[in-house]
């Protein structure tokens, strides 16, 4: 891997949740739920108790990375202390970490091992890379199936043909599309900002058992930014939920900060 493309190889790994932000009244005419509002209530909390529920989850997934025709393959191993942080390291050929990084709800830190570089900047770091709306719990749902709350909102168009559920509807500028499967797990996640030239689509496939619950073992993401294409492919290949795991990160005291 290129030693000059790590840091976008990390951002987009970690923070490809690309828009979110604050709801307002949708356009699209539903009459189903005019005329039944307390069905979208029902059924959002239907699903909002179906989603994953965890106090610590541990992944390793076979990445493919292709970042404007920049293509890469790596393994990620990912651990998310629930609401509180995100750990990614990821290693090349032979098993060699290239970088490390931890994500809160205010910071993030990169370490760069092929530069001897280092990131450390408030959270809204990403907003060189993303939507100013964008927040820590965005990017969790996206790693791991759930459904980015922002799109559970009493606003959206409810349909539920064929024993599966879509939700969709507009965010400010944002038109959105949510689609569940059977088991109300999400299968789908599409954004669109038409204006701004914004997109992605997220999909969740080959659901695994752990414990009692259900995740997708496939997330497929694919985000275009104006003239920027980054796709992401991961295949857990492992996952453990609420076992004891720790986030180690240190700076060593010869890297230099990268400007």
């Amino acid at each position: 891997m290129k030693g000059n493309t790590l840091n976008k190889v990390l951002i987009a790994c970690c923070l490809l949740a690309v828009v979110s932000c604050k709801a307002r009244k949708i356009t699209t005419a539903n009459t189903a739920v005019a005329k039944h509002p307390s069905r979208l209530a029902i059924e959002l909390n239907d699903i909002r108790s179906h989603q994953l529920i965890f106090d610590t989850f541990s992944g390793k997934a076979r990445t493919s990375l292709d970042i404007g025709g920049n293509k890469n393959d790596v393994t990620m191993n990912i651990r998310i202390a629930n609401d509180k942080k995100i750990w990614v390291s990821i290693t090349a050929l032979l098993g060699i970490e290239v970088a490390r990084a931890v994500i809160t709800p205010d910071s993030v830190m990169i370490i760069n091992r092929l530069q001897g570089l280092y990131v450390k900047k408030p959270f809204s770091f990403i907003y060189a890379y993303t939507n100013k709306q964008i927040n820590y719990n965005m990017l969790q749902a996206l790693l791991i199936g759930n459904a980015m709350p922002a799109l559970l909102n009493g606003d959206a168009a409810l349909d539920t043909t064929n024993n599966a559920v879509t939700l969709s509807g507009n965010l400010e500028d944002i038109v959105y599309r949510l689609m569940l499967n059977t088991d109300l797990r999400v299968t789908q996640t599409n954004l669109d900002n038409h204006n701004q030239g914004v997109s992605l689509q997220v999909s969740y496939n080959n659901f695994i058992q752990s414990g009692t619950q259900k995740l997708p073992s496939q997330i497929d993401i694919a985000s275009v930014a104006k003239d920027k294409k980054i796709q992401v492919n991961l295949h857990y290949v492992k996952v453990d939920l609420n076992q004891a795991q720790d986030y180690p990160f240190s700076i060593p005291s010869s890297y230099s900060p990268q400007n």
